[in-house]
């Protein structure tokens, strides 16, 4: 196609397709090895429900393209198509509206003009032949593609996942699929650890995967993702009569194993969790997930043991370096997995490797700007305030960083290590000196942000007795007054 009207309306063409080419996916939202590595695992694993595989080469196919791979991308594409006719037979051509929006994509931009135009027809053919509702109005099985796309691809596409499934619901509110992906959205959405006031019936996430089960039961990863938001809430019983099904209905599934591990890690069994996971690890070697949980889990052993009276020494050391090589690994395959590097870090400063940890936190300080998750940000400055806190021994450092944890907004099980430690440094203050300032302001700042304003002027009116012409806490003072009055 050489002349300028027909490359405009082939162009014009490609736009109005649904295809990842034109869903503002971003390169650098992405960890692309990270991504490579875990869909080629999934491929060769050939898990998850029908189609699922057929996906995998497509994403996969995506990612070859952003890496400049442009052949092993096309030779991806094809394996998908060929995949989702032997899944799906004849009611494959709606699930092939996106892979062939890709094809004529990567054929566009590989210079062959022909064969993006024959992709793009085979697209109007099948529009053409499965009228949806309205022009404004998609097909549920690209609604369902977006969604899986953009669950898989990066953390701050959740949202958008969630927005695609639903609209999916919308068409097919009984279909197991979106059913399951909009379930997995949510779980992966919502904080790990309720407010003591919550209860499960404020749970979304919980809500919807049992609405998933009741269309599909034996979904085994479900019922895993649903033992751990159960354990959240303390409601033991149900959680372990699903996991005991689940591990009956899918032993050897790594996703299933992993969750499954977090349930009883979580519970304190530290030890099957730990055989859990290393089950897990025979069959998905490159999980920066998994080696980040076994860490978690040696962590949790090491201070168990630090609590017994008299430990051993030498287990808490071997303890604590089988949770930093894991820990390291979890990084070393997934850079951008800003959790597990702040658990790190404070791991090497537990190891007096001061040095190593810094270099680790400070690296996580960078990547602020690519963490769509306050919460994630709020462990790393409730982390960052550890490392000083306990290790480096200085406390104007901590106490920067807890209360940066603590102005983040979520209520998480750091946000209350904040408050915690905040009110014990305060204390620890005024046992030495009642005029102490400093220990009235901290303590006015973790009234304010408990929801308690009358307290928190109270204790700012306390700081200023001691400290008259400070005018940060004259400035604090005068701001809660106004809003009290």
């Amino acid at each position: 196609m050489s002349d300028s009207s027909g490359s405009s309306a082939l162009c014009s063409m490609l736009q109005q397709l649904q295809s990842r080419f034109t869903w503002n996916l971003r390169k650098e939202d992405m960890d692309m090895e990270s991504l490579s590595t875990r869909l080629k695992e999934h491929i060769k694993l050939q898990l998850g429900r029908p189609g699922a595989v057929a996906l995998s080469y497509s994403f996969l196919a995506y990612v070859r393209y952003l890496q400049n791979q442009p052949e092993e991308a096309l030779s991806l594409l094809l394996q998908s198509e060929q995949k989702t006719k032997e899944c799906y037979g004849e009611e494959s051509e709606r699930r092939l509206i996106v892979t062939y929006g890709d094809l004529a994509w990567l054929k566009y931009h590989t210079g062959y003009y022909l064969e993006s135009q024959t992709y793009c027809q085979r697209v109007q053919d099948i529009l053409k032949k499965y009228p949806s509702s309205s022009s404004t109005v998609l097909h549920p099985e690209v609604y369902g593609e977006q969604g899986w796309t953009y669950l898989k691809f990066s953390k701050s596409l959740y949202p958008k996942a969630i927005e695609c499934f639903l609209s999916a619901l919308e068409i097919q509110k009984d279909d197991s699929e979106w059913n399951a992906g909009y379930a997995i959205a949510l779980f992966r959405t919502e904080r790990n650890k309720p407010e003591p006031s919550e209860k499960p019936e404020d749970s979304a996430a919980i809500k919807q995967l049992h609405q998933a089960l009741e269309i599909n039961p034996d979904d085994a990863v479900l019922l895993s993702m649903l033992s751990v938001k159960l354990g959240a809430y303390k409601k033991h019983e149900e959680a372990e009569s699903l996991v005991e099904k689940a591990l009956k209905t899918d032993p050897e599934n790594p996703h299933v194993l992993r969750y499954i591990a977090k349930y009883l890690r979580n519970q304190g069994e530290n030890d099957r969790s730990i055989d859990l996971l290393e089950r897990a690890l025979k069959r998905t070697s490159q999980s920066a997930f998994i080696h980040h949980q076994l860490g978690l889990c040696y962590k949790k052993k090491k201070i168990a043991e630090q609590s017994s009276k008299p430990y051993k020494k030498q287990m808490v050391q071997q303890l604590r370096h089988q949770c930093i090589q894991n820990l390291e690994k979890a990084v070393k395959i997934k850079p951008s997995f800003a959790l597990a590097r702040a658990d790190l870090a404070l791991m090497y400063g537990e190891d007096k490797d001061f040095d190593r940890a810094e270099e680790m936190f400070q690296h996580c300080f960078k990547m602020f700007p690519e963490i769509p998750d306050e919460s994630v940000c709020q462990v790393i400055h409730q982390r960052y305030a550890e490392f000083h806190f306990y290790h480096t021994k200085k406390p104007a450092d901590a106490i920067d960083h807890y209360k940066k944890g603590l102005q983040l907004t979520p209520k998480t099980w750091e946000w209350i290590q904040c408050i915690k430690k905040l009110k014990k440094i305060a204390d620890d203050r005024l046992s030495e000196d009642e005029d102490d300032s400093l220990a009235y302001a901290l303590l006015a700042q973790v009234a304010k942000a408990e929801g308690d304003m009358e307290k928190a002027a109270e204790m700012f009116e306390k700081a200023l007795d001691c400290d008259e012409n400070n005018s940060e806490y004259l400035s604090a003072l005068c701001e809660l007054r106004m809003n009290l009055h």
